[in-house]
């Protein structure tokens, strides 16, 4: 059973990801031809993603839920914010609005993208799926709070001009921002865990095998490594997606949405596995998971690297995003009203994924 939870093989995935990072510094030195190292790249991406997705299921299955569930949210979140503050010291790429943007993308992709493929397998294989309403909804009402205090009201306030939050609005928010999340994990790990939990299907009698300890340790360890891989080999593949994408005519923002997408890819297979297991209550957890603490530690965490530069970030969304955020709010109040999903929901959020993508790509 234990070389079956953690085969030897997915953990030299890493250690292989990491010799090619090192291998792309020293390219020309060695010789070596860059649409190889690209290839190469590519592949080591996609098994760095799926090394992740095992090593998390490994980590959730030892820990329980909802508690696995949010090891994955805060081990992306961490790497997405470490990505973001690169960018925004960078001074080729200082650019105020790559946290929004990047959040903004994050919370799309993670609300109608992951959830309405996972309410679409899940009902095309089990025809109606039901959840704990009680636990989605909280998460959604901190979920509404968060983005409209960060993403829409900037635009509205009269400190400052422009879509910026005054000194005393952004540590106020932060403040607020902190709390809310805070108090969710509290919620959801100890005042009220039952609601979090997936409700008892016949398919998940049998059950999977729980890890040790020490391979649950190991796990996690491989998961952030896991998860560091993709974020620094999507990094290395950046120029070369930005390039095809200038060159089929889309917007330079396009790729933060496939970079933003590939670094979710392990969350979202995570949640799409436990749709299709018949676990959407944990499906639920991972997603809404994700956009909570994307708002809820990333702007804080970004806040914080604004005041020491001393410089403004920008916040508020453009008119068009702010549509689509209302929307997909709206839509998924909706979804999680009865408890229970059909293939009609999944189809209505990949709708506005569709749409956000298209926005996207062509303004």
């Amino acid at each position: 059973m234990h070389h079956t939870i953690l085969p030897p093989w997915r953990a030299s995935i890493p250690p292989l990801a990491a010799a090619l990072l090192v291998l792309a510094v020293h390219a020309d030195l060695l010789d070596v031809r860059a649409p190889l190292l690209l290839v190469l790249a590519g592949v080591l991406l996609v098994a760095s993603v799926f090394s992740a997705v095992h090593f998390a299921e490994t980590v959730s299955h030892r820990v329980g839920q909802p508690f696995g569930s949010i090891v994955l949210a805060l081990a992306v979140t961490v790497i997405e914010v470490a990505l973001i503050v690169s960018m925004m010291l960078s001074p080729s790429e200082g650019d105020t609005t790559v946290a929004r943007d990047t959040v903004f993308a994050t919370v799309m992709l993670v609300l109608n993208g992951v959830v309405g493929l996972c309410l679409l397998v899940g009902g095309l294989r089990h025809r109606e799926q039901s959840f704990q309403s009680h636990g989605a909804a909280a998460a959604f009402g901190v979920l509404g709070t968060l983005a409209t205090l960060t993403l829409i009201l900037p635009n509205f306030t009269l400190a400052v001009e422009g879509p910026h939050y005054s000194t005393v609005q952004l540590a106020f928010v932060t403040v607020v921002s902190l709390i809310l999340y805070g108090t969710f994990l509290f919620v959801q790990t100890v005042r009220h865990r039952g609601d979090f939990l997936d409700i008892v299907t016949t398919e998940e009698a049998g059950g999977h095998p729980v890890p040790t300890n020490g391979e649950a340790a190991i796990g996690g360890v491989f998961l952030v490594v896991s998860l560091l891989m993709v974020i620094l080999l999507a990094e290395m593949l950046a120029p070369s997606v930005e390039a095809g994408v200038a060159g089929i005519g889309f917007a330079e923002a396009f790729v933060g949405v496939i970079i933003a997408a590939v670094i979710l890819l392990p969350e979202g297979m995570t949640a799409l596995r436990a749709a299709a297991s018949n676990r959407l209550q944990t499906s639920l957890n991972v997603a809404t998971g994700s956009a909570l603490a994307s708002i809820g530690l990333s702007i804080p965490a970004i806040a914080a690297v604004s005041f020491l530069m001393g410089r403004p970030i920008t916040l508020g969304l453009e008119r068009e995003h702010i549509v689509l955020l209302v929307l997909s709010l709206f839509v998924g109040t909706l979804t999680l009203a009865t408890g229970r999903t059909t293939i009609m929901q999944g189809a209505v959020h990949l709708v506005i994924f569709g749409c956000f993508v298209l926005l996207a790509a062509v303004p």
